[in-house]
């Protein structure tokens, strides 16, 4: 079981579409993704939570990964699986 995942987003991001790629080739069936071009409250939250404006903007458990070069860096080292697993 991997898990859970959640994942600021809007509709247009071309790396938001990449990190959700890899995350469904890692196994991930279910993305909470929150869309912060619909509600800008939840941008807002975002941004206090993160301390970034830009999406995606991604949360493994209660970890913060970062956005999509974040999260392909942790797969690049081996932690992704751990992480997924873990969570």
């Amino acid at each position: 079981m991997t898990a859970k995942v959640r994942m600021y987003a809007t509709a247009v991001c071309p790396y938001c579409v990449r990190a959700e790629q890899l995350l469904r080739r890692k196994g991930v069936a279910e993305i909470e993704k929150i869309r912060v071009d619909l509600d800008p409250a939840r941008r807002d939250e975002m941004m206090s939570i993160t301390g970034r404006r830009t999406v995606p903007q991604i949360f493994i458990g209660e970890t913060h990964v970062g956005g999509c070069d974040d999260l392909y860096e942790l797969d690049h080292q081996g932690r992704l699986d751990e992480l997924l697993q873990s969570s």
